[in-house]
């Protein structure tokens, strides 16, 4: 396996010393993105969230500040990406505000209609099944919720065999039952905006 396979299995699977290293680079790296992402929606006082793929945990730090009263919740299905993102939250964790877990978007362990707003920053392009995490997503929320898609443009190119073009992607969430998909963009990155 060549370096760059390497890289790209940590940034899709952390484990390890090179996984934390690599979750600490994407925190860092995604931060403007996120903020921007996260100036698309309005965030009631007492939301019920859920970061899907929290990897080092920055996004959850993200949106605990912009949500005080409110609970988040972080699935990732790497066990590297739960403990860093435990630790990036530690104070957060500990009050009972943010409760992180190992767990796949494809079966995520939570009832239905439990989340005001579901994010996926950067973790589409890596799930093994997208429709079925898109189905999963919709199940958890809310009436009236609404779900992120968050990504660098260049990565769904990169990554992405199908689902690259906005019309593909209205079509994934209208079949999966979304009234509303809206798309916000600039040169670099897209927000994909499902509303249940």
């Amino acid at each position: 396996m060549n370096l760059l396979d390497r890289l790209i299995e940590q940034a899709k699977n952390p484990n390890g010393a090179l996984g934390s290293f690599m979750l600490r680079i994407m925190n860092t790296a995604h931060s403007p993105m996120n903020k921007w992402a996260l100036e698309q929606i309005k965030i009631r006082n007492e939301a019920v969230m859920l970061d899907i793929g929290c990897g080092g945990g920055k996004a959850i730090q993200l949106l605990s500040k912009r949500n005080p009263n409110g609970k988040i919740y972080g699935i990732d299905y790497s066990d590297q990406a739960v403990k860093d993102s435990i630790k990036a939250n530690k104070l957060d964790v500990e009050k009972g505000k943010v409760d992180i877990r190992q767990a796949s978007v494809t079966d995520i362990p939570f009832p239905e209609d439990v989340f005001d707003i579901i994010t996926a920053f950067q973790t589409h392009y890596f799930w093994t099944d997208l429709e079925k995490g898109v189905k999963e997503t919709f199940r958890v929320l809310k009436s009236e919720g609404c779900f992120l898609i968050i990504a660098e443009i260049y990565k769904i190119n990169y990554h992405m065999k199908s689902y690259k073009t906005r019309e593909e992607m209205e079509q994934l969430f209208k079949k999966a039952g979304f009234n509303t998909v809206k798309f916000y963009e600039n040169k670099r990155w897209i927000c994909i905006k499902g509303i249940k």
